[in-house]
């Protein structure tokens, strides 16, 4: 036997490829050709992902420990940071490409090979292993940072916060609102994709309406690319279902000294939709399953309608005109015109603007404010009426005028009574917080609400008395048809009512046949219809007698 040895292989050394040379001693004389991502363009892609991540965990932990939901953090974390992030590996991967290109350049020794994926040597497995870890993270954290983005966009908070000076008065609102535990998204976007993507696209050139301070003070209402009323009231509210009537009470409180309180107590013909749960009748005829209105409107805010369309369950149509004209087939055609749905009438469903004698008078009917100070519904009204640059002079003025009001004309009542009198500003100034923005000059007349008719036309936009067809046939403007009058009662004095109608408790003469909304205005500084100047100080009845009203002015 030879004493030559026999050579071993080490078991530490990595196997070579065929791609790799047994022996080359040259090479390692060569010097090593960097990897691709060792240029400035991966370089700082790489910097702005890893310092976005950095930011991101960092904002998620403070997020978590946070007493309170932060708007803005919502947005950092799930929207703007992985987008930074996104974008960091995007130019990450094209300073890969581009390095790439540029060292097609070079000749072949000079130009980098492709990775080998060969898992028998330690070195490269432990690197593939570290790379699948990575990978697997980094989709999990893109996949959730995802869904809370999805999740946020959907939330409250991102609808009425993240623009905040623009989205305040509908936020607050809002939040003050019977719909108040309702997301914005249910009523807004509804479910589907669809309507999700279309949301969202409007929400983009929304977003840069803001971002240029391009947008309508106040916002504009209706939404015309509204979802239809059966997509999103009708998942809560049945609107087959017979209601009957309900009883409705109204407290309304004078200007005089004593405030004093006008009642009305009514029962509202609410009616039905379905002829099947019973009789189709009341206020929810116009939903009746068996009945389709469509109607026409000159306006963007659908309160002055040009003619209405009426088609019953045997398909037969009845049109109405104003003084029942000839109907323009043409005309009607290319007018402006809509399939009457809730939202026709609910027009404020959510985002209600009270006007400063609603407000006041729920106030007072909740004795948050003392009826016992006189004239503090007068003064009160008198100081939210008034025209306001901003919220904070709002609030400073409403705490000056009342302030300043009980300490000179009722200088004993003020000492006596200074707890009520300062309970009465703060609730006058939550009142304002609440249905006031002068900066987005939004309140209840920039927003009229057609539910009933008293401080805008509602109602009496189509029961005017106006509408008529060709056959002669009217849209009815009787009292009776919505709501009986059950009982009224004006200064502790009460008013019978002649089969269940409604009794004004002035006396109106001439003027007994003007609509509701063109004096009550919502404030105490209205135009008479009569031209007669600022009147806010005296009380309907010292003029009202019941005799001829242009004698009593006269006199």
């Amino acid at each position: 036997m030879s004493d030559e040895k026999i050579p071993t292989r080490d078991e530490n050394a990595e196997p070579k490829t065929s791609g790799e040379a047994t022996e080359e001693p040259d090479r390692e004389k060569k010097v090593k050709v960097p990897k691709l991502y060792h240029n400035y363009i991966s370089l700082a892609g790489g910097v702005i992902a890893v310092a976005s991540l950095v930011c991101i965990v960092l904002l998620f932990l403070i997020e978590l420990t946070s007493a309170s939901d932060q708007p803005y953090l919502g947005i950092l974390i799930y929207i703007l940071g992985p987008a930074v992030m996104i974008f960091g590996l995007i130019v990450f991967a094209v300073g890969l490409l581009w390095e790439r290109r540029r060292r097609r350049k070079m000749s072949l020794e000079e130009i980098a090979a492709y990775p080998i994926l060969d898992l028998n040597g330690p070195k490269r497995r432990r690197a593939f292993i570290i790379f699948l870890i990575a990978s697997f993270l980094f989709l999990f954290a893109s996949a959730f940072g995802s869904f809370r983005a999805y999740e946020f966009t959907e939330s409250v908070t991102f609808c009425g916060e993240v623009c905040h000076a623009v989205m305040k008065p509908e936020f607050v609102a809002y939040n003050a609102s019977s719909h108040a535990n309702v997301k914005c998204v249910e009523c807004h976007v509804g479910g589907g994709a669809e309507w999700y993507l279309r949301s969202k696209f409007t929400g983009v050139r929304q977003l840069w309406g803001v971002i240029t301070d391009n947008y309508n003070k106040p916002i504009q209402t209706p939404v015309h690319n509204m979802r239809p009323a059966n997509d999103t009231c009708a998942k809560c509210h049945w609107g087959e279902k017979f209601y009957g009537d309900q009883l409705k009470v109204f407290n309304h409180y004078g200007y005089d000294e004593n405030n004093s309180l006008n009642q009305t107590r009514m029962l509202i013909k609410v009616g039905g939709g379905n002829p099947e749960t019973g009789q189709a009748t009341g206020i929810h005829w116009h939903m009746n399953l068996g009945n389709e209105i469509t109607y026409g409107h000159s306006d963007e805010k659908r309160q002055d309608i040009t003619w209405v369309q009426m088609k019953n369950a045997k398909g037969e149509i009845t049109q109405y005109t104003p003084n029942g004209a000839a109907v323009n087939s043409q005309q009607i055609e290319k007018s402006a015109k809509r399939k009457m749905d809730c939202i026709d009438c609910h027009n404020r469903p959510t985002h209600v603007y009270l006007s400063p004698n609603q407000a006041l008078d729920d106030s007072l009917t909740a004795n948050r404010i003392d009826l016992s100070l006189p004239f503090v519904k007068a003064r009160a009204s008198e100081t939210l009426s008034k025209p306001y640059v901003t919220s904070d002079e709002a609030l400073k003025s409403i705490a000056s005028d009342l302030d300043s009001y009980y300490k000179t004309s009722h200088t004993e009542l003020y000492a006596n009574k200074r707890n009520a009198i300062n309970s009465a500003i703060v609730e006058v100034q939550r009142i304002y917080s609440t249905y006031f923005f002068p900066e987005m000059k939004t309140d209840w007349r920039a927003h009229a609400n057609n539910i009933g008719h008293f401080n805008a036309q509602g109602c009496f936009r189509c029961h005017n008395g106006n509408f008529a067809s060709l056959e002669d046939k009217k849209i009815r403007n009787d009292c009776n048809i919505c709501h009986t009058t059950l009982d009224q009662t004006s200064g502790g004095t009460r008013i019978t009512s002649k089969a269940g109608e409604f009794q004004h408790p002035a006396k109106l003469g001439d003027l007994v046949n003007v609509q509701c909304a063109t004096c009550h205005t919502g404030n105490t500084a209205f135009k008479h219809p009569l031209n007669l100047g600022d009147i806010s100080k005296f009380e309907c009845a010292e003029c009202h007698q019941g005799n001829d009203f242009k004698k009593a002015v006269a006199k």
